[in-house]
């Protein structure tokens, strides 16, 4: 009961711990072969990893450091099912949480550069058989709103049980439960009123996947994949907890499974008797359900580095510059949330004075993963874990941490020598 309480917590808490301290190919298949070579010619942080994730009780870790298309550091530690054997690689598949929430306004902008939808559309412009019922504070809210948490939409729906149980033992499709959650959220007054508070919600993020697959006519999962994934080559997306259960048998612990906060593994099935499953119900999906590996995330991660006008190297794919700019950037000042990221200088992050990074984390309390995004080096920190919870969060802070610290080593040797090559040895 504690999961969507827990993904907010995750994304707004993590960011205090990492302190000041701190052309696609011509085809996919040529888009592959090129990152498979980069990937075998990357320095191997395993070790480190290994260390960070005993001392915080995580099962398996995976990291990466990307520039631009390329990993420059990858590494994998441990187990995918805590008390078995089975190691963990790093082609396996992790849970994303709310590191989905990006994706989503990635693809509600690519359908507003197609002009298929318009940032300032409204609930009651996209839903006019529902606005009749709604509170007339919500029939106003934009699909901008709602993808940088500014709709007045609830932060917890745990406090709406009712709603959650339904939700939970819905028996219609995706789109058909996302339906549902708009209509009873919308027939109350808002949580605050629109364009007035940051208030992170899960919620309204599910609707602005609701209106992408409304004007559509396809499932919001349909247009992830069509219109992001494929063109990206991310080919391991998929929805829900990973790994596959049997119930007679053996299992083959053919993926990670997620540990709940006390380390117990969960298995990854889609109901049990009560209705709930491994995972949020599906109607949250555009907010946290995307399950992929490590090397697909790192696929749209690097849009989004090499997207931002910060970055020497920027190119723009699948959006334009100024969309990207967008989607970086706070639409106001009442907080540093925009679009799936949070939005903040460090010092480390620029070559004279601070600059701006962009940041996110996501957990269903079972997973935890987070990125790091450096425009003005030219560089990104992505972490994948098993497991839920504080421990969880400081690993992978840890972690993060660490590979940023071993990157800037190795940018200043390059720049003092550039014709030496960086020790592969070198640790922070």
């Amino acid at each position: 009961m504690k999961r969507i309480l827990y993904a907010i917590i995750a994304s707004y808490c993590l960011f205090s711990g990492l302190i000041e301290a701190e052309q696609e190919g011509a085809t996919h298949s040529n888009f592959e072969e090129q990152s498979n070579k980069q990937a075998s010619s990357a320095q191997d942080i395993s070790d480190i990893l290994e260390t960070i994730a005993i001392k915080h009780h995580i099962p398996a870790m995976a990291g990466l450091v990307i520039k631009g298309d390329e990993t420059v550091m990858q590494g994998i530690t441990g187990v995918r099912k805590r008390g078995a054997n089975v190691k963990a690689t790093l082609d396996d598949l992790w849970h994303l949480g709310s590191c989905t929430k990006a994706m989503t306004a990635t693809l509600c902008a690519i359908l507003v550069e197609k002009e298929f939808l318009k940032w300032d559309s409204t609930l009651e412009d996209i839903f006019p058989e529902v606005a009749k019922k709604m509170h007339p504070e919500f029939r106003k809210v934009t699909l901008s709103q709602l993808l940088t948490n500014r709709a007045g939409f609830p932060g917890d729906l745990l406090q709406w049980k009712d709603l959650w149980d339904d939700l939970w033992h819905f028996k219609g499709t995706p789109k058909q439960a996302r339906r549902y959650l708009l209509e009873k959220i919308t027939a109350k007054k808002p949580e605050t009123k629109p364009g007035t508070k940051d208030i992170y919600s899960n919620a309204g993020f599910a609707v602005a996947g609701h209106i992408a697959e409304t004007v559509m006519g396809k499932e919001y999962e349909v247009l992830m994949q069509e219109y992001l994934f494929n063109p990206l080559n991310m080919k391991s997306v998929g929805w829900g907890a990973p790994g596959t259960w049997r119930n007679s048998g053996s299992n083959l612990l053919d993926n990670p499974w997620g540990h709940k906060e006390n380390g117990s593994p969960v298995k990854p099935l889609i109901n049990t008797s009560d209705g709930k499953g491994s995972d949020n119900p599906v109607a949250i999906a555009p907010a946290g359900r995307l399950h992929c590996t490590i090397k697909d995330w790192a696929k749209y991660v690097s849009i989004h580095l090499r997207g931002s006008e910060l970055n020497p190297h920027k190119e723009y794919r699948l959006l334009s510059g100024e969309t990207f700019k967008k989607l970086q950037s706070p639409p106001d000042s009442l907080s540093e949330y925009c679009y799936g990221w949070i939005c903040v200088d460090r010092a480390w992050a620029g070559f004279e004075k601070e600059s701006k990074v962009l940041t996110h984390a996501g957990s269903n309390t079972m997973w935890y993963c987070v990125t790091w995004i450096a425009p003005e080096k030219d560089f990104a920190v992505l972490i994948c874990t098993n497991i839920g919870g504080s421990l969880a969060g400081k690993g992978a802070d840890e972690a993060c941490w660490a590979l940023i610290q071993k990157e800037l080593i190795a940018q200043e040797q390059t720049s003092a020598n550039p014709q030496s090559p960086i020790n592969p040895q070198q640790t922070p």
